[in-house]
């Protein structure tokens, strides 16, 4: 693979911060080429040059997102010393992004709602999605739950429909203290405290 140049990286940047900006705020096929590069201020020729096409640069800007979202899973997860504390502090994240006026959900279902079959937008959010719910089954099943995968399945739809309240609901505050009451309800179901271990 050829190393990008210093002023190539740079673009590079500044195009997947334009694309962030503008994807989550409008919607990835409202926005055209036209404006992303405006709002970078770069060539169109320099978007072509390192992302190839469109569909490429919404491959790349939802990628940066995953990992980003590996990076503050991971950061919840090593803050808590057990697997409900860790599940609890996932909800907590999402309970405070409810609060945050300009949080308009989940980058992956805004996304993948626009998206066509097989769009670069659609796989990603696919894999994303894939890896969010293995995260939920993981913890449920260390936390000590009797059916892991349905437990996880739980968590995972509940987090989804965090991010959608984030979108359309306009009593966010109450939003958010309706899913504090929902995920400690799901647990205490499906998964006792007395049963909870600490993590090895």
């Amino acid at each position: 693979m050829v190393a990008k140049t210093a002023g190539e990286s740079t673009a590079r940047e500044r195009l997947l911060a334009a694309a962030d900006e503008l994807f989550y705020s409008e919607g990835v096929h409202v926005v055209g080429i036209d404006r992303i590069v405006e709002r970078a201020g770069v060539a169109k020729a320099s978007l072509y040059s390192i992302f190839g096409s469109k569909d490429e640069l919404v491959r790349a800007y939802l990628e940066t997102h995953f990992r980003q979202r590996q990076g503050s899973i991971a950061r919840i997860l090593a803050a808590h010393g057990t697997a409900r504390g860790r599940l609890l502090g996932m909800f907590a994240e999402i309970e405070g992004a409810l609060e945050v006026s300009d949080w308009r959900g989940c980058r992956f279902i805004l996304a993948s709602a626009e998206s066509r079959r097989d769009d670069a937008s659609e796989l990603v959010a696919q894999e994303y999605r894939a890896w969010i719910r293995s995260v939920f089954t993981d913890l449920a099943a260390e936390a000590g739950a009797r059916n892991s995968k349905e437990v996880g399945r739980q968590l995972h739809l509940l987090y989804d429909g965090a991010a959608v309240a984030a979108r359309m609901e306009k009593d966010r505050p109450g939003a958010a203290k309706a899913l504090r009451s929902a995920a400690v309800a799901m647990l205490d179901a499906a998964i006792p405290p007395k049963r909870t271990r600490r993590a090895r």
